[in-house]
């Protein structure tokens, strides 16, 4: 008997236990991690700096940012199909139309960093010695020397500039010499590289990439080198997007803390800031 009721015992004591490993269980699943989608640009996906930031912002708010690393055209494109909860891009002429046609409520600039020209160690253009601050006289040098010159080709912010330099020059770039990739910045510095070409760059990818390829800077620090990048808060009346998520994001990176975070980001590794935190108190 003593037997029976000790088996009784023993199973209502299992029964608690299973019940109580189902409820945590059952709380655990109902409590769904938060996320968003960040539609951004190539390059603060190239350069480290998300994958620097995106865990110490989940770290203190939870939420899971997935990134869509775009040129800035195409980013822009993602969001107005409401395929993204935020937008970090660095064309300002793009970013003022986007929220002049409603897709925006608002641009707040975060960050810069600067574009240089890099290319081949010989430089057969002579850019450093010729042109070593001076964009446009650059392109010219190309152009004239008809040395290859791989452009972005895929309307990002970068390829934006760059198409600003040429006009700026007056030249319209055509030929063998000039190959227009259509691919993101990383992927544009290796074609370079194995081309023994020219390209227009952010100087915090290439950096990020330096040890990887025989490409040096010929040409910085430049008047027309300012890379300016910038998050635009989205219109939830045009999509369904997670605007909760989206602003929590913004304006940690806004924050004093997040602008602390941007400035130290490459110190350590360069010795210099790869990004200038630039958001307005």
């Amino acid at each position: 008997m003593s037997i029976l009721r000790s088996k009784s015992s023993f199973k209502r004591l299992l029964t608690v236990l299973l019940c109580v490993v189902m409820g945590i269980t059952v709380a655990a699943c109902s409590k769904k991690q938060r996320t968003m989608i960040l539609a951004t640009t190539t390059s603060t996906q190239d350069s480290g700096l998300l994958d620097y930031l995106l865990p110490l912002f989940e770290k203190d708010t939870g939420i899971k940012v997935n990134v869509l690393a775009k040129g800035t055209g195409e980013a822009l494109e993602v969001a107005k199909r409401g395929d993204a909860d935020g937008l970090l891009v660095h064309a300002k002429e793009q970013e003022l139309q986007f929220v002049k046609d409603g897709y925006g409520t608002e641009r707040l600039e975060v960050m810069y960093n600067d574009f240089i020209i890099v290319g081949p160690i010989d430089d057969p253009a002579k850019l450093k010695e010729k042109t070593p601050s001076d964009a446009i006289e650059s392109f010219k040098l190309i152009s004239s020397s008809k040395a290859t010159f791989i452009s972005r080709g895929d309307k990002s912010g970068t390829n934006t500039k760059e198409l600003g330099i040429w006009k700026s020059a007056g030249i319209t770039p055509t030929g063998n010499w000039y190959v227009s990739a259509g691919k993101g910045m990383g992927a544009v510095l290796q074609m370079a590289d194995e081309k023994n070409a020219y390209t227009l760059t952010d100087r915090a990818t290439y950096l990020n990439m330096k040890d990887k390829l025989n490409l040096e800077i010929v040409t910085e620090k430049g008047s027309q080198f300012l890379n300016q990048y910038a998050f635009i808060r989205l219109d939830d009346t045009k999509n369904k997007i997670k605007t909760k998520e989206a602003n929590e994001f913004i304006d940690w990176m806004i924050s004093s803390k997040g602008q602390q975070l941007i400035g130290e980001y490459g110190k350590e590794k360069y010795g210099m800031s790869l990004f200038i935190p630039n958001a307005k108190k």
